[in-house]
Formats: C-alpha cells, sequence, structure tokens
C-alpha cells in the first residue's frame, strides 16, 4: 500500500510539472508575440502528432530512429561496460586506453558524421556508429569510476571469508559497482538521442524523427517539428520509468545501495 502511495505521489509531481510547462508554453503561444506558423498552440501541436500517429508515419518514424539508438547503445553497453570493468580492475589495461579515451572523448559525436559519411555513405550504419561514438564514453568511465570506488574492506572481507576470484567479482565487485553503471546507462542513452538527432539530420536518408525535424523545419511546419519532439520525450520518459527505474528496483535498491529520497 505504501509503494502504491509512492508511485502516485511521484506520478501526481510529474503530472504537476508537465502541466505547469505546457501552460506556460500555450500562455506565450497566445501573446502572439510570435507567428503563430513558429509557435502553434497546443490544439494545433496535439492535432499533427494525433495525425502522423493515425496515417502511420510518426510510429514508422519513431521506430526506426529507435532502432538506431537501441543499436549504438547496446554496442557501447558490450564494449564499454566490460572494458570499464578490466580499465578498474587492471592498471596496465587503464594505462594504455586512457590517453585514448581522454583525445577521442572531448570530439563531438556529430563531428564524425562528415567522416563516417565518406567511409559509409547514407542511412543506418553512420546513424549507429554515431550513436555507439556518443554512447561509449559515459558507459566506460561511469563503470571504470564504479570498479575503482568499490570499498577495498568489502573485498578483504569476502576474501577472508573465503571467496574466490569468481565469487568476489559477481558478489562484491559488480554490486559495489552497480549504482555507476546504472548512471553510466542513463547518461549514455541520453547521449545516444543527442546524437541520433544529429546523425539524422545530417546523414539518414528519409526516416527517422531527426529528419522528421529538419524536413518539417524546411516548410515552417512548426506543429509536426514540436509533436516530433513530444514523441522524443515521451520515449525518453517511458524507459526512465518503466526500463532504468525497474532495473534500478531490482538492483541497487533491493541491494540497499542507494537511498530513496523523502518527501
Amino acid at each position: 500500500m505504501i509503494a502504491l502511495s509512492d508511485r502516485a505521489r511521484s506520478a501526481l509531481r510529474a503530472t504537476v510539472t508537465i502541466v505547469a510547462l505546457l501552460a506556460i508554453y500555450e500562455a506565450i503561444a497566445r501573446t502572439g508575440y510570435f507567428p503563430p506558423a513558429l509557435m502553434p498552440t497546443l490544439p494545433k501541436v496535439w492535432h499533427a502528432l494525433i495525425a502522423s500517429l493515425m496515417d502511420g508515419s510518426m510510429i514508422a518514424h519513431a521506430t526506426g530512429t529507435l532502432y538506431r539508438v537501441l543499436c549504438g547503445l547496446g554496442i557501447a553497453i558490450v564494449v564499454g561496460i566490460p572494458l570499464g570493468i578490466l580499465m578498474g580492475r587492471f592498471k596496465p589495461v587503464e594505462n594504455f586506453f586512457m590517453p585514448l579515451v581522454s583525445a577521442l572523448m572531448p570530439i563531438p559525436s556529430l563531428a564524425w558524421v562528415p567522416v563516417f559519411i565518406l567511409w559509409f555513405g547514407l542511412g543506418n550504419t553512420v546513424a549507429i556508429l554515431i550513436v555507439f561514438y556518443a554512447a561509449l564514453f559515459p558507459m566506460l568511465l561511469n563503470t571504470w569510476s564504479g570498479v575503482r570506488a568499490v570499498n577495498p574492506l568489502w573485498l578483504r572481507a569476502a576474501g577472508a571469508m573465503g571467496a574466490d576470484e569468481n565469487a568476489l567479482f559477481w558478489k562484491v565487485m559488480v554490486p559495489g559497482a552497480a549504482p555507476f553503471i546504472i548512471t553510466g546507462l542513463r547518461q549514455s542513452f541520453l547521449r545516444a538521442w543527442i546524437a541520433v538527432i544529429g546523425a539524422e539530420f545530417l546523414a539518414a536518408s528519409d526516416w527517422g524523427l531527426g529528419w522528421v525535424i529538419f524536413d518539417a523545419k524546411e516548410f515552417l511546419n512548426a506543429d509536426l517539428m514540436l509533436a516530433s519532439l513530444v514523441v522524443i520525450g515521451g520515449i525518453g520518459f517511458a524507459f526512465e520509468r518503466l526500463v532504468f527505474g525497474s532495473i534500478e528496483k531490482a538492483t541497487v535498491q533491493r541491494w540497499g545501495m542507494v537511498r530513496m529520497a523523502k518527501g
């Protein structure tokens, strides 16, 4: 019953925040300070969203973008978590890869788009590689930080109780680093969306939410542009609540690794 009440309060707070933001936007739109073609009212945005959902175009574009995000993010997870663990556990591995990470990380992911277009042409490959590049470093560095942050006393205590290397890794190292890894997953997901929309502006041929926004801009179709942003925000909100929140509850909250906020 308490858990249900907590979820209800969380949903209420989210609803109040979103409604307040929408009210501010609608008030500004109706002042006439911006031309209606550039800042449409919420009913017009809602109509564009429903129309694009009903004809299937928005669903197709959202599916394409989500496919690119999940492919690139999946590769980043497969590469970033093991490499981050190795860097945190073994100093020679850290010494080898950290200079490379330090040199590549400041380069914006979209700066690679022209290069990747020359190498791979337009389409999915470029977008997925850009997402992978953008998502890799948060995943890698948070995992590395998490492994380094594991309390050495935990490892010594587990070793004193007879735990072997395999048990130390799965029972101590992974749970201890899990809060950092989940944070890296969230950051990588955010970076992946930023990267994929930019890549679709430049490299996608004729589909994806980024392409929809770019194409709508050419025709001053602001209501469709904003409808696409609503879809992106909705997907992000759903992933945060349904995916990342569930992972956190099943791992670090269950293990007592994080403290729940009150109020």
